[in-house]
């Protein structure tokens, strides 16, 4: 199984809007996206399945990407790392999938994949950690395929 962990790209200040969950992407923040899409979407297997959190900032980055995904409130702000992992069915789900979604959640996911000891890894906004699991000689790993920052694309 595959599974993409995206931070949302940059979005306006929740002052601005008064409503976390209507913040949306700032100009800035929509190039982040559109060049983080490029890149995933060259890289996506044809059958990838997307879930994206219900904030609009989430939408806004997912939707760069022009393929059909869905919403789950598993995945909005400050949900936890078993809501995420319950939804995408990690490591039994086949395929690959992505998620588009909110600090700390995907930091505090990652950390828990990898057996870090630190309670969340940091990511940058826009970017992507892919990870992978697999089975070697009966033993369950998680691999970094890659690590990726729309600044770098």
């Amino acid at each position: 199984m595959d599974l993409i962990l995206w931070r949302h790209a940059e979005a306006i200040d929740v002052e601005m809007v008064g409503d976390d969950m209507l913040r949306s992407l700032t100009g800035k923040g929509e190039k982040q996206a559109a060049r983080m899409a490029a890149w995933l979407d060259r890289q996506l297997p044809e059958g990838a399945k997307i879930w994206a959190s219900p904030a609009l900032r989430t939408e806004q980055t997912a939707k760069a990407l022009q393929r059909k995904f869905k919403t789950h409130a598993a995945l909005a702000p400050l949900s936890g790392v078993d809501d995420l992992l319950g939804l995408v069915q990690w490591p039994n789900a086949k395929g690959c999938m992505v998620v588009v979604g909110h600090q700390p959640t995907l930091g505090q996911t990652i950390s828990k994949l990898l057996g870090l000891s630190e309670s969340e890894c940091a990511v940058k906004k826009g970017a992507l950690w892919w990870l992978r699991y697999r089975e070697r000689d009966g033993i369950g790993q998680t691999v970094v395929v890659t690590v990726q920052s729309p600044e770098v694309l």
